[in-house]
């Protein structure tokens, strides 16, 4: 990356969206580039199995990412991972991106930062609080953890570290049932390794010596309270919109995702959105590809007038 490179679309987020977007303006002829703050594949990475993308009836989210990679390499677009962006100036006809490696000019942006976990809201800071299974569970084989929701993510990614051959999970949710489907629930409960409780939160961890030793749970309804032993925690409380870079310059749901029109074009000229951040009804891998896929079309259309 060379910061007096003029590109005609910046990509930033190097999900689903972003590859997708990307895909389509290398395809157009145009110079683009995608700035990714982790790696690419965003959450579909931490995503066990998925079983409802067309052309692969189950496959690893990781491995789903990989192959969308691969697609994004062969048509030789700039990808940088691992890139800090540290501001962003939308508003003139250049757009101005700074990151720690230098600046970025560009026609176009197209926004798809996504969305980040929900954090466990406890005192104590703990090295050994996680947010995907698929990522951080390996260590804990034969050791007992902390998982916290009741969603499908919760009971599916429980299920994938009981395979990793986890030796017992106490799962807690703070409303009085689960929401995971019935299905996952009943595979889940009935391996006898998992202890599951509705009406429970987590108001503490006890950690010694940098190593968590117990989780304080406590019961909403009586108030209860009890010390379980854990050597991890899994949290999976849903996610929050990644808008920090924009949000005091483009128009905003009140809960924060960008408000775009069929377009995906936001209340900045020249500036697009899709994916997870933008505010609407459904958010799934295949949503998220249509998204990049329109954005990128009204950008080439921008680019071009």
């Amino acid at each position: 990356m060379s910061e007096s490179t003029i590109y005609d679309m910046v990509i930033v987020g190097g999900g689903p969206a972003g590859m997708t977007a990307c895909i389509y303006a290398a395809r157009a002829g145009l110079k683009a580039v995608i700035l990714e703050e982790n790696i690419t594949g965003g959450l579909v990475n931490s995503t066990y199995t998925v079983e409802n993308f067309p052309s692969y009836p189950t496959i690893h989210g990781m491995d789903l990412m990989k192959k969308m990679r691969a697609h994004v390499d062969s048509l030789e677009v700039e990808v940088e991972e691992v890139c800090e962006i540290e501001s962003m100036e939308l508003e003139s006809d250049l757009k101005i991106v700074e990151t720690d490696e230098g600046t970025i000019k560009a026609k176009a942006v197209i926004i798809c930062t996504g969305r980040k976990p929900i954090p466990l809201d406890v005192p104590t800071e703990c090295d050994q609080v996680h947010h995907c299974a698929i990522c951080d569970g390996g260590p804990y084989k034969g050791k007992r953890v902390l998982v916290v929701g009741g969603g499908n993510s919760a009971f599916d990614e429980s299920l994938y570290m009981i395979t990793l051959g986890i030796e017992h999970i106490t799962l807690v949710e703070v409303m009085d049932r689960f929401f995971a489907a019935q299905g996952t629930q009943d595979q889940l409960l009935g391996t006898g390794k998992v202890d599951a409780r509705t009406e429970t939160k987590v108001v503490d961890l006890v950690v010694e010596k940098d190593e968590l030793k117990a989780a304080v749970l406590e019961n909403v309804s009586t108030n209860e309270q009890e010390t379980v032993p854990v050597d991890g925690a899994f949290v999976f409380l849903g996610q929050n919109p990644n808008n920090e870079l924009f949000a005091e310059k483009i128009k905003l749901s009140k809960n924060g995702y960008i408000i775009t029109d069929e377009h995906m074009t936001t209340s900045i000229p020249g500036v697009f959105s899709a994916g997870d951040i933008n505010d609407k009804a459904y958010r799934q891998i295949t949503t998220a590809m249509s998204d990049g896929t329109i954005a990128a079309l009204a950008a080439e259309r921008y680019i071009r007038t």
